[in-house]
């Protein structure tokens, strides 16, 4: 992925140098856009037949060159789309099922025409957070 999210940024910065609290999110969620969601969440999510943000968990940090990476650790299956979603051409990353916090965004590498009947993957480790 390669933007954080509003919310990391500001909660990210408030955590490492201010005496302020910051809650941790205790679950991550993978969002589908059909356009860009932006670092505020703006874009157009998926809102299709039998689509839903899906839970994913995420690896320990490592370094990769002169970034820090974390990656899926299980792969993310959305349910069968039970009708057209569009062409899936963003996923974010939420800290809940529905409204939340955009955490991190990205482009897909390939945009991916998902129909009525397809189901949408991403195998493991194939959704990368880096900081650098």
């Amino acid at each position: 992925m390669s933007a954080a999210g509003n919310w990391l940024e500001e909660n990210g910065l408030n955590f490492f140098f201010t005496a302020g609290s910051v809650t941790r999110p205790t679950a991550w969620y993978v969002a589908l856009y059909l356009t860009d969601p932006t670092d505020a969440g703006t874009g157009t999510e998926v809102s299709g037949t039998n689509y839903t943000r899906r839970t994913v968990t995420f690896s320990s940090a490592t370094t990769s060159g002169v970034k820090f990476a974390t990656t899926n650790s299980g792969a993310v299956t959305f349910t069968t789309a039970g009708s057209d979603w569009g062409t899936v051409a963003y996923v974010a990353v939420y800290n809940a099922s529905s409204g939340g916090d955009l955490l991190a965004h990205s482009a897909l590498d390939s945009p991916k025409v998902v129909s009525n009947g397809d189901t949408f993957v991403i195998n493991a480790s194939n959704l990368t957070i880096t900081l650098s």
